[in-house]
């Protein structure tokens, strides 16, 4: 790697694209680069189609300002307090953002964001996802925007399924053509993301036409996963359509107004959770561009030469069950039939409530749920890697977040991994003396991985170590909490 200085702050940049010539700045001492387009504006007759190349530009285009973002309501109450989501108007939201030390350097290692959401929220303007941290550390950071909700995951017979997901590897695509000219390594790129995010990553990883796009992968509480291309997987779009008067296909929907078409997808995806279930959408196997279950996929030696960094959060579930009441209001009643839906072993609930005395009926339904969905996978798929080529590396964060009585919730690692505790939306979550000490070792730790592939704990391997963030001095732990995993199949004996 080449080492050019930068110039002062507020000085302009420019960086030639295979598009175009694009104009950034010097911003605390790295060079950023926003709202630049990886494909053409998804509207009139590319509505509902698979993402094309930008068209063209001549001269220079100003890539001062984040870009549009994807069509998107905000949070509903009370997680709208907590989860700032900007919303920047304009039709082209196929853009990404790039933070990097100078687009002078050579050699530097990638990270690609791919923000979180539940694919109906979110975007790379959100400033809890700033690039600063990573760039002042020797990794150019890439954020990208995707279709979200019906334009980006709605399933319809005359359209591509996983629009939102070739919306990324769209993006990837880009970053392979493009990154070197600001100073990346195009064969050193890491896919990093959250929740829904983390998620598309795991489809990402089973992917054919993803191939060859990362060398890395970070998924941050989100787990491989994918609905069949049948009814469950059509009915979120179904809904919509019938509230809307209109056939459930993409010409018909091509037809309403946008903003319609917005209000009717939050009236119908309103009042669930990633937890509690809904109506929702969710990436399907398509036959297409993902041939089968990522987690099938993965458990079956997929994307064995792809080094993975895999984790959750202690507490994922404080972040729906607690603002909304729910770790008070849920009846044992209620808590039965929940176990009931999802065939929890009685064995294993009594396990967890030995384990949590004094638990409320909602909170042993969020710690069985939390693992359930994201622990019981994760530790399947480090299971299934202990011979691949690629190092699989498992994270636990633990640190309780005073707000709100939140502890240890869903997305309240972000801020620590960017270092970005100082930005408003990581203190609604953590908080004004959340532990820069924490956020240290966690960046540091991806930095490292995005680099060597090493976040400075050992691989997965038969003692099944895991690096714990929080609370207290991070330390790696072996086999943490298994007498709860082998509650689950198919870790039970003769599941």
């Amino acid at each position: 790697m080449s080492s050019v200085p930068l110039p002062i702050s507020g000085t302009s940049l420019q960086v030639s694209t295979v598009h175009g010539t694009v104009r950034g700045t010097v911003e605390r001492g790295v060079a950023v680069f926003r709202g630049i387009p990886y494909a053409a504006a998804p509207v009139g007759a590319l509505r509902f189609r698979a993402p094309e190349p930008p068209e063209p530009w001549e001269g220079v285009r100003d890539a001062l300002a984040f870009g549009p973002t994807a069509p998107k309501r905000p949070y509903s109450p009370p997680l709208d307090r907590l989860l700032p989501d900007p919303d920047v108007v304009g039709d082209g939201c196929l853009n990404l953002n790039v933070w990097t030390p100078s687009p002078a350097r050579t050699g530097l290692p990638v990270l690609v964001w791919i923000h979180g959401g539940s694919l109906l929220h979110g975007s790379s303007a959100v400033p809890l996802y700033d690039g600063t941290a990573f760039a002042r550390d020797g990794v150019v950071l890439v954020s990208v925007n995707y279709r979200l909700g019906i334009e980006g995951f709605g399933v319809f017979p005359d359209a591509p399924a996983n629009r939102g997901l070739l919306d990324q590897i769209a993006a990837l695509t880009w970053v392979r053509e493009n990154i070197a000219a600001f100073g990346g390594d195009p064969d050193l790129v890491t896919v990093c993301g959250e929740s829904a995010g983390a998620i598309s990553i795991g489809a990402l990883l089973a992917a054919p036409r993803a191939q060859g796009l990362f060398r890395r992968a970070v998924l941050q509480s989100g787990a491989p996963t994918a609905l069949p291309l049948g009814a469950a997987a059509r009915r979120t779009t179904e809904l919509i359509a019938k509230r809307l008067g209109v056939e459930a296909t993409a010409g018909a929907l091509a037809a309403v107004d946008p903003a319609a078409l917005l209000a009717a997808q939050t009236e119908v995806t309103s009042g669930g959770s990633p937890l509690t279930g809904g109506n929702s959408f969710q990436i399907v196997v398509d036959g297409d561009v993902l041939p089968r279950d990522p987690l099938e996929a993965l458990l079956d030696g997929a994307a064995s030469g792809v080094d993975l960094l895999m984790g959750s959060n202690s507490e994922e579930y404080r972040l729906w069950f607690v603002p909304s009441g729910l770790t008070e209001r849920l009846s044992a009643f209620k808590l039965r039939l929940a176990l009931l839906k999802f065939k929890v072993p009685g064995a294993t609930t009594r396990t967890y409530r030995a384990n949590r005395p004094g638990a409320t009926p909602g909170e042993l339904l969020g710690a069985l749920a939390t693992d359930l969905l994201l622990r019981v996978p994760l530790n399947r798929v480090a299971d299934a890697r202990t011979e691949a080529r690629g190092s699989t590396h498992l994270y636990e964060f633990g640190w309780p977040s005073p707000v709100l009585r939140l502890g240890a919730c869903h997305a309240l690692e972000i801020g620590f991994v960017f270092d970005t505790l100082e930005m408003p939306d990581a203190v609604a979550l953590a908080g004004a003396d959340a532990p820069q000490e924490l956020a240290d070792a966690m960046h540091a730790a991806w930095v490292a991985f995005a680099g060597s592939g090493d976040p400075g704990w050992p691989a997965w391997d038969a003692s099944r170590p895991v690096m714990g963030f929080g609370p207290g001095k991070p330390a790696v732990l072996r086999a943490p909490r298994d007498e709860e995993l082998r509650g689950w199949a198919p870790y039970r004996k003769n599941a």
